[in-house]
């Protein structure tokens, strides 16, 4: 059984297949933590709760329930009630006062898990997970607090949301509603988390707590490529293969907090949820508001395991496409190859090379539409510009089609520019502050995604063109953050709730376009990987990564994005050298084997890269086709990070029968009067016999992992190989 109550001893208990979960009640009524880590055979004590310990309970000690309220570990806390510590609700009734005070009213339990009302979500099946709700209620504010905790045994992994009820006669306003809290003892817990900027998203950083508040946020109205919708607590001396884990990741896209507090007890509270600064939802009576999903990870067993516990969550609850295990097709984009000077006749030449190589889509990006020749006009005006598109689009898709690729297409549907026939029309659909000149971003304003018009236009925009033509393909892109928040749309006291009704809109568009177009690979893109959340995973099996395809600046860049979310969704390409963004020379076999650790496609100009490079297209579409389902389906082993200062980077995937690993290293630095680099592969049978490919050399499971493998004969920064081995004796 994955969830049990004791009626006697008042405690909740959630299994996953290595871990435990426990929560306990009060004599109040209070909803506190007792427990979350390695599985216990059978249920704790609540004594971790500290009740019996000064200040005592409220009930028996009334004179000092601020100090009990501000030390108890509180497992949903509620603000302006004497914990003082961060809450994560905070409920302002008609009168303006602050304050709410929540108590367990009821629970129950059941197989399944539900869905989320306008929110993406896991899902599982009723012999997959279990749900636990907790119904708490504040009786003087007559609302109710539902806490829901879904648990998926195999991946480790538990989910929580919740949900707010007005069944009050006031309109009530919520000013924070977070959507997770673990409040635990310290144990010299260091703060993991992803960090960056355009370009160099989501590197991984790690520090030590401090007393206080501190932690990641996002502002900008998406997840963002400055920080991360993720915070994780280690133990100082945790790696990849040892210490203990505790991560909290958000399944959202817009503006987020994940903080982790060391208060005066030597206590921790970590919280997720909703960014509460500009939020403010009017919750009237009779109405409830839902909050986002938090997932919860434990690992005693190293980063690597939470690592690989997220990667299969990810694959068999979050990801609902039909390309997550499919063929995907191996695509060339020609936006590095020609930005906006194309026409058709060019783009059919990429084709026609492209076809020869083993490529299978074209992508057409950036400015097929309007009066688009720059990136200053014509976002909204989604109608085929003729004088690059002659033949019209469905002529253009039927020729690609002949020569035998499939064809894909770039929208960014959520924006507008002031150089438009849309924002003439309607200059209202922007997001923008009344009285005061909006700021322009690349040249663009934001749609205001609150007003339904607004969302059908945009929508339809994307569909019209996609219903004229056979596009198996679509490249979603959102290239600006949100400022100036102000909307024609909403009313006066609602116009705090626009930044998550933005993103509710982003999520009604794209359920609409799945749902419409099943058979659609969708990708999603925010100006590279300012988007690259949970959130997203749920409409798109694949996300690109970053702007950022120079192969070392990826090692990095995929090794976060790696930390938590399975290699088939990062959106890799292998582009031109010198690279555009870093100016940097890498070898084109680097650049796939790098790539390959992805979507793998092509960033560049087929027609006019070297005889050579051309020639080694078709055999990297080969490892791709050969190596696509491992590397969609195995474990993810980190090996070195050039991130942590090492010369050279390295990883693997083996298969989930471990009958097979493929490792792919990469000398960054070479080093001066050296000798060959010792690696160890971990992940494999133990004593199983495995051949390496190539050379025919064999090696047992154990010798891989503890005496290690020697890395020879690699001259020059920037090289790289390829090692796969596969299991000849079990």
């Amino acid at each position: 059984m994955g969830i049990q109550f004791d009626e006697k001893k008042q405690l909740f208990k959630m299994d996953t297949d290595h871990t435990t979960y426990v929560i306990g009640l009060s004599p109040e009524g209070y909803v506190g933590h007792v427990y979350y880590g390695r599985r216990l055979g059978k249920l704790c004590k609540n004594a971790l709760l500290r009740m019996e310990e000064k200040p005592f309970t409220p009930s028996v000690n009334k004179r000092d329930k601020s100090a009990f309220l501000d030390f108890y570990p509180m497992e949903y806390p509620t603000g302006g009630i004497g914990d003082y510590r961060e809450s994560c609700l905070d409920v302002r009734n008609e009168r303006g006062n602050l304050g709410s005070e929540i108590f367990y009213k009821s629970h129950t339990i059941r197989k399944g898990k539900p869905g989320l009302k306008g929110l993406p979500a896991s899902f599982g099946t009723e012999d997959e997970t279990e749900t636990l709700e907790i119904i708490c209620e504040d009786p003087i504010l007559q609302m109710e607090v539902h806490l829901s905790y879904s648990v998926f045994g195999k991946e480790d992994v538990i989910t929580r949301n919740v949900r707010v009820s007005n069944h009050g006669e006031e309109t009530l306003r919520l000013e924070k509603v977070y959507s997770a809290c673990l409040d635990m003892d310290d144990e010299d817990f260091e703060m993991l988390t992803l960090c960056g900027s355009w370009g160099r998203e989501r590197h991984i950083q790690r520090a030590r707590i401090q007393r206080g508040r501190q932690g990641t946020a996002s502002l900008r109205g998406e997840s963002s490529h400055q920080e991360h919708p993720f915070l994780a607590l280690v133990t100082p001396e945790t790696t990849q293969e040892t210490g203990q884990v505790y991560g909290m990741h958000f399944v959202y896209s817009g503006n987020f907090k994940a903080q982790v507090e060391l208060t005066q007890y030597d206590k921790v509270r970590m919280v997720l949820g909703i960014h509460p600064e500009e939020f403010c939802w009017k919750l009237e009576p009779g109405c409830e508001f839902q909050a986002p999903e938090a997932v919860l990870v434990y690992s005693a067993e190293g980063i690597g395991k939470m690592t690989r516990n997220l990667h299969d969550f990810y694959r068999n609850h979050m990801i609902r496409s039909k390309y997550l295990y499919k063929k995907r097709p191996i695509l060339i984009n020609n936006w590095e190859a020609t930005y906006f000077d194309f026409n058709s006749e060019k783009l059919l030449s990429i084709a026609r090379e492209a076809k020869k190589a083993g490529i299978e889509m074209l992508v057409m990006d950036d400015g097929w539409f309007g009066k688009r020749n720059s990136d200053n006009c014509s976002l909204g005006d989604w109608y085929v510009n003729e004088e690059k598109i002659t033949s019209g689009l469905a002529d253009l898709v039927k020729q690609v089609r002949e020569i035998g690729l499939e064809f894909g297409i770039w929208f960014e549907p959520e924006m507008i520019s002031p150089d438009s026939d849309l924002y003439r029309a309607h200059p209202d659909w922007a997001i923008r502050i009344p009285g005061r000149e909006p700021v322009q971003s690349r040249e663009q304003y934001v749609l205001d995604l609150s007003r339904p018009e607004v969302r059908d236009y945009a929508y339809e925009s994307v569909a019209k063109i996609l219903r004229c033509a056979p596009i198996s393909y679509v490249k979603w892109d959102m290239n600006r953050q949100l400022c100036d928040m102000g909307s024609a749309y909403l009313a006066q006291d609602q116009q705090q709730e626009l930044f998550h009704r933005y993103v509710l809109g982003v999520y009604e568009m794209q359920e609409r376009l799945v749902t419409e177009f099943p058979d659609l690979l969708l990708e999603n893109c925010s100006g590279g990987g300012a988007r690259f959340d949970p959130g997203m995973l749920y409409y798109s099996p694949q996300i690109w990564c970053s702007d950022d395809t120079d192969a070392i600046e990826r090692l990095r860049i995929q090794e976060g994005t790696a930390l938590l979310y399975p290699l088939s969704s990062i959106g890799a390409h292998v582009s031109d050298c010198p690279n555009h963004m870093v100016g940097r020379r890498t070898p084109f076999a680097t650049r796939g084997n790098v790539a390959l650790a992805g979507t793998f496609g092509y960033e560049l100009d087929i027609t006019k890269i070297s005889e050579e490079e051309r020639g080694q297209i078709p055999g990297q579409a080969a490892l791709c086709r050969r190596y696509q389902s491992l590397i969609q389906t195995g474990d993810y082993y980190r090996i070195a990070s050039w991130s942590l200062k090492s010369p050279y980077d390295c990883w693997e995937v083996v298969s989930k029968d471990r009958t097979e690993a493929l490792v792919t290293y990469v000398q960054v630095l070479a080093v001066p009067n050296s000798h060959s680099t010792k690696i160890r592969i971990p992940g494999l049978n133990p004593d199983g016999v495995y051949m390496l490919e190539k050379t025919g050399e064999c090696f047992t499971g154990e010798e891989l992992a503890y005496c290690g493998f020697l890395i020879k004969d690699l001259n020059g920064d920037f090289q790289s190989r390829l090692y796969h081995f596969s299991l000849v004796q079990e």
